[in-house]
């Protein structure tokens, strides 16, 4: 009887007409075959040919500034993090890492260097990019590097904020950092984007396929537009020569579609910047969710989440919008969240090069289903049923459906007709207990008449697979959780630093870098420089003076001290802050203590980085070229300053914010120095 009952609608047919003798035996026979006939059939077959071939999952640093405190991690914890994000077989391990070309500009939640500058500047070695794709190649020798700037210094624009008037001019400066990567540290840039938030430039996108070829780097592809389908795919149908330029196009957060005209391009479909949302169960849920129906809704071959790992404060726009979430270097806490193991669904299972099956799709009671062969007889199904509410992104709206639980029977044909067992994995999102279980390996599937069935709960993800090698990564506890330090001092002196940026220094607007003023004998050898005398091109709104902010965002008594020196004569001028309320994107309009010198002898404290809300002012005898000692207490509703050990100004009254980093910087874009920074903070 359940030989026959496993034939399907021949055994539903004669377990009904059955005249069984044992009421038990007749009512589990009729359990069984109620549950097969309800079961929704799905074939997987390549017999009509395959789809589209797979080109990856990946995660995005930058964009900015969005690793910034990793780098800052003490081993073994750093080792640990970039495990869990590359290491094959062991967490997420990526397809893909995408890094931001450093424009010396606020992009997002910070800046990143530039590699030029200034038009006759060259350094290969500012910024930390370069060493996380190292990091990233050290464990996955295959993994797909990318690079994309969205923005540049002002030079590229020769007086204008837009880098494509001069198209020659941003050209060379991308395939500088591309050449640049091969020679100094043996990196192998396979694809460039170019992006922009207003528009693309056709005449560039062309000018920069020829500078790539002429430069001898032809194995380079052009991702474009990397923003919008529309309107690239438009001009890639009308323009040959465009559409012989461009090998990618590439979407930010399309909501799993895309345009019939993008199709019609046969050009590779990606989401090269996808997810940007809270890594908390429901961010795992939209991360499942899109993993699969970016390529079921929308032919997209390749998906990138912003961000790779969230290396920021978590006050910072877009808090922990990463894969896992490292923002405690002091420390040394992390957290592998729910979307690292979502991941490891897809990615340890494929790999670029493997083609989709045409037959996937959607479950007849919500949820997706996608199929990928190597084409060698191995096959890799992922099978998601996030409910709406439990995989919402941050963007774009995601419209209403319906998922329920659901009996789902896949029968294998073609090629892959013969497999008799699958290895089995399985995430729980459980929201109604808060018990969840992720990348759960489960016992293998035996096969049966090529054929398996599945009970699917709701807010699941399952991997069949017939790949052995996955296993779900670990290492001991790191450390628990804790606030910034509340006593915090460093003195910059590191001869030879890791790194450009000083630790736990998150720029904002301006670069501040490691200096080393060999002209110097005294005490300020070594310094920390805000480098910049010119605005960059960026799209966010930045501010006009710059800023670096560090510690604690909720604390609300502090004393901050620093040396400074300013270097630009007449308008220079420097500041230290506390209780400063905002960054990132959002830094024009921050509002804190600033306690400001010039070189024209004067001081000024503010309430907000502009410099419009003034709460003291006076003569303070500060020039230019000299070194002075800044100290800035606030506590309560009161703040006060001195200048090298004397009182300057007291008891100015600050009712608004009530808590805040504190920070560094200078009046505009020019070169100054700060040494000796410390913090004492009460709470």
């Amino acid at each position: 009887v359940i030989e026959n009952v496993r034939a399907r609608t021949a055994s539903c047919q004669l377990a009904l007409r059955m005249d069984c003798r044992e009421s038990a035996l007749l009512v589990s026979v009729l359990l069984l075959a109620l549950a097969l006939c309800s079961a929704q059939n799905y074939v997987l077959s390549d017999d009509g040919g395959l789809g589209r071939v797979f080109d990856g999952i990946g995660g995005l640093s930058g964009g900015g500034a969005t690793s910034r405190l990793l780098v800052s991690y003490a081993e073994p914890y750093r080792s640990q993090i970039l495990d869990f994000l590359f290491k094959p077989n062991f967490g997420a391990s990526l397809h893909i890492l995408k890094v931001e070309i450093g424009g010396d500009a606020q992009t997002t939640d910070g800046t990143e260097p530039s590699h030029m500058r200034y038009e006759n500047d060259e350094n290969y070695y500012r910024g930390y990019e370069w060493w996380l794709m190292k990091e990233a190649k050290k464990r996955n020798p295959n993994i797909t590097l990318i690079g994309l700037p969205w923005a540049f210094p002002g030079w590229v624009g020769r007086g204008k904020n837009w880098p494509y008037d001069y198209p020659d001019v941003t050209a060379t400066y991308v395939v500088n950092w591309i050449l640049g990567a091969k020679q100094y540290h043996d990196l192998d840039i396979q694809y460039v984007g170019i992006w922009n938030e207003r528009s693309f430039d056709i005449k560039y996108i062309k000018l920069l396929r020829y500078t790539l070829d002429k430069s001898g780097l032809e194995r380079v592809k052009i991702i474009a537009s990397d923003n919008l389908w529309e309107p690239i795919a438009f001009s890639l149908l009308l323009d040959p020569e465009l559409s012989t330029a461009v090998d990618v196009i590439g979407a930010h957060y399309p909501g799993t579609t895309t345009i019939t005209e993008a199709l019609k391009t046969q050009k590779k479909l990606w989401s090269s910047e996808d997810y940007s949302t809270f890594n908390n169960e429901v961010g795992g849920g939209c991360w499942a969710r899109i993993l699969n129906q970016n390529y079921v809704n929308g032919q997209m071959t390749a998906t990138i989440s912003w961000n790779l790992v969230a290396s920021y404060y978590e006050d910072l726009p877009f808090g922990r919008d990463g894969l896992m979430t490292a923002e405690e270097p002091w420390s040394g806490n992390y957290v592998v969240e729910s979307p690292i193991w979502i991941t490891a669904h897809t990615t340890q299972f494929t790999q670029p090069g493997w083609t989709y099956l045409q037959t996937v799709g959607h479950l007849a009671q919500g949820g997706s289903y996608i199929a990928l062969t190597d084409g060698k007889g191995n096959l890799t199904v992922v099978i998601e049923t996030m409910t709406h509410n439990h995989s919402v992104c941050i963007r774009p709206p995601l419209p209403p459906f319906n998922v329920t639980s659901q009996n789902a029977t896949f029968w294998l044909k073609g090629s892959i007709a013969s497999i008799k067992e699958l290895q089995v994995w399985r995430s729980q999102f459980d929201f109604k207990t808060n018990k969840p279980s992720f990348f759960e390996k489960l016992k293998p599937l035996k096969l049966v008449d090529g054929s398996f069935t599945l009970n699917l709960a709701e807010d699941e993800v399952y991997t069949l697979t017939t790949v052995s090698t996955g296993s779900k990564g670990s290492y001991p506890d790191p450390p628990p959780s804790a606030r910034f330090p509340k006593v915090y001092k460093d003195d910059f002196d590191v001869r030879s630093p890791p790194f450009s940026e000083a630790p736990y220094f998150a720029d904002q607007t301006g670069v501040f870098e490691y200096y080393i003023n060999l002209t110097d004998p005294g005490p300020h050898v070594f310094t920390l420089r805000q480098v910049l005398t010119e605005r960059p091109i960026t799209w966010a709104t930045d501010a006009d003076q710059t800023i670096s902010v560090i510690g604690d965002y909720y604390w609300q008594s502090l004393t901050v001290t620093c040396d400074v020196f300013m270097e630009k004569m007449n308008a220079g001028g420097v500041f230290i802050a506390a209780r400063v309320d905002k960054g990132g994107q959002s830094i024009r309009s921050a509002k804190g203590v600033f306690f400001w010198v010039f070189a024209d002898g004067t001081y000024k404290v503010t309430n907000d980085l502009v410099g419009e809300t003034v709460l003291a002012e006076g003569q303070s005898g500060t020039e230019v070229h000299s070194w002075y000692t800044l100290s800035l207490t606030v506590k309560g509703q009161y703040a006060s300053g001195s200048l090298n050990g004397y009182p300057l100004w007291k008891n100015a009254v600050i009712l608004t914010p009530k808590a805040g980093w504190a920070a560094i910087g200078t009046r505009s874009f020019e070169l100054a120095q700060f040494d000796n920074f410390a913090l004492v903070a009460d709470r």
